[in-house]
C-alpha cells in the first residue's frame, strides 16, 4: 500500500517538474514579468457558445470571463487588471482584493495563526489583525503556478501546478496541488482540485474572482442574490468564527427567497445539500444569471473590490467597494480550530478532492 502510494505521489512530482515538456505555449500570451524576471502567461479558453476565460499562471488566476449576451456582445463578468503588475501592487493596497486569485492553503481566516496538529502547534503569520488570512503573507495567489495539459476543441481545459514545500508559510508537509479549469458547452466554468502531502497538514482551497454580470465596471447592488442556506456561521468582532451558528430565519441575510445583493457581507453561508445549486447572482440588465454548485460544506459570500483610487481595473475602470461579489466555496475557516467543523485535515497518502462549477444561463 505504502509503496504504491510512493509511486503516485513520485510520479505527481515528476510530472510537476518536467512540465515544460508537457504544454506548448505558443498559444499563450505573455501577461508580464515577475520581479525576478520570470514570465507569466495569459491562455484563453473558449467554448463553441463563445464563451472565453482568460488564466495566468501567476496565482492561478481569472482575469477574464466573457459571457456572450443576446444582443450578441460578450459581458466580461469578472473584476481583473489589464497587466501582472497591478496584480502586484495590488496586494499593497489597504486590503488586498485577490481578484480571481486560487487561495490557499487555507482559505478564510485562521485565528491567531495558529492551530495544533498531531500534537504540535505550528504558528502561521498574523497577516490580518493578528489572525491568518487566505494562507499567510505568500499565499497561493501570489505564488508562480505552472501550465499543463491544455486541451483544444469541445469542452477545453487547462491544469495548472504547484508544489508548496515543506513549511511554507509555516504549514506542515510538502504539498502538491492541480487545478484544472474546463469550459464546457453548457457555458460552465469548471474547478477541479486535487492535491496530496508529504506529512499530514491543512487545506482549504477555493477561487477568490469578483463577479458582476452587468460587466466589470459597474455595481452589484442592483442584482439579486440567492444562496441556499438556512444558517452562517457566527463570527466574533475579528471576523473569527465562534464555533457557533446563527439561523437566517427572519434574518437580514436570509437568501432563500432572492433579493438584491448587500452593501457590506463578508459572512460564511452553511451548505448541506451537495446535489443543487448552493448560490445564484441575476442581473436583470443582461437577462444573465450564474449558478453556483460545490461539494464544500459552505459559501462564503462577500461584496467588494476597492482598489482605493489607487490602481485602475480592465479598461481604466474605478473599482469600488461594491464593484463585485465572490462566492467563495471552500470549508469553514479556522475549521483546524473547532472539532465539530468539517475535517479540514489532509493526511499522507490521501487525496484532497474539490469540485467547483460556475454555471451561466441566459434568461429570455
Amino acid at each position: 500500500m505504502f509503496l504504491f502510494l510512493d509511486f503516485i505521489f513520485n510520479n505527481f512530482l515528476m510530472e510537476l517538474k518536467h512540465i515544460s515538456h508537457l504544454i506548448d505555449i505558443s498559444s499563450a500570451k505573455l501577461f508580464g514579468l515577475m520581479p525576478d524576471g520570470e514570465k507569466i502567461y495569459s491562455f484563453e479558453l473558449s467554448n463553441e457558445n463563445g464563451m472565453k476565460v482568460q488564466i495566468i499562471n501567476y496565482g492561478a488566476t481569472v482575469t477574464s470571463l466573457q459571457i456572450p449576451l443576446e444582443n450578441g456582445k460578450l459581458a466580461d463578468v469578472v473584476l481583473g487588471f489589464d497587466n501582472l503588475e497591478a496584480y502586484l501592487e495590488s496586494y499593497n493596497l489597504p486590503s488586498a482584493p485577490y481578484f480571481g486569485t486560487t487561495v490557499g492553503r487555507y482559505a478564510g481566516r485562521i485565528n491567531k495563526g495558529n492551530f495544533t496538529l498531531n500534537d504540535t502547534t505550528f504558528q502561521l503569520a498574523g497577516n490580518n489583525n493578528g489572525n491568518t488570512l487566505h494562507g499567510g503573507n505568500e499565499g497561493f495567489g501570489k505564488k508562480v503556478w505552472s501550465f499543463t495539459n491544455l486541451t483544444h476543441g469541445k469542452n477545453p481545459s487547462i491544469t495548472l501546478r504547484l508544489l508548496s514545500e515543506n513549511l511554507d508559510e509555516n504549514f506542515p508537509g510538502e504539498l502538491q496541488v492541480g487545478l484544472t479549469y474546463t469550459l464546457t458547452e453548457e457555458n460552465e466554468l469548471q474547478l477541479e482540485y486535487k492535491a496530496i502531502t508529504t506529512e499530514d497538514t491543512i487545506i482549504n482551497l477555493t477561487h477568490h474572482s469578483y463577479f458582476n454580470l452587468n460587466g466589470h465596471d459597474s455595481s452589484v447592488l442592483d442584482q439579486e442574490m440567492f444562496v441556499n442556506s438556512d444558517k452562517i456561521l457566527e463570527t466574533k468582532p475579528d471576523n473569527i468564527p465562534s464555533g457557533k451558528f446563527t439561523a437566517l430565519s427572519g434574518h437580514a441575510f436570509d437568501f432563500r427567497s432572492a433579493k438584491n445583493c448587500p452593501a457590506v457581507i463578508d459572512n460564511s453561508f452553511v451548505i448541506e445539500s451537495k446535489n443543487e445549486i448552493a448560490a445564484t447572482l441575476f442581473s436583470t440588465k443582461n437577462n444573465l444569471k450564474m449558478n453556483v454548485f460545490t461539494d464544500q460544506p459552505s459559501v462564503h459570500v462577500y461584496v467588494g473590490g476597492n482598489c482605493f483610487d489607487t490602481l485602475k481595473g480592465k479598461e481604466n475602470a474605478d473599482y469600488h467597494p461594491s464593484s463585485g461579489i465572490c462566492f467563495e466555496t471552500q470549508n469553514f475557516p479556522d475549521a483546524p480550530n473547532h472539532a465539530h467543523f468539517p475535517n479540514s485535515i489532509l493526511k499522507k497518502g490521501e487525496q484532497y478532492h474539490q469540485k467547483t462549477v460556475y454555471q451561466f444561463q441566459k434568461i429570455s
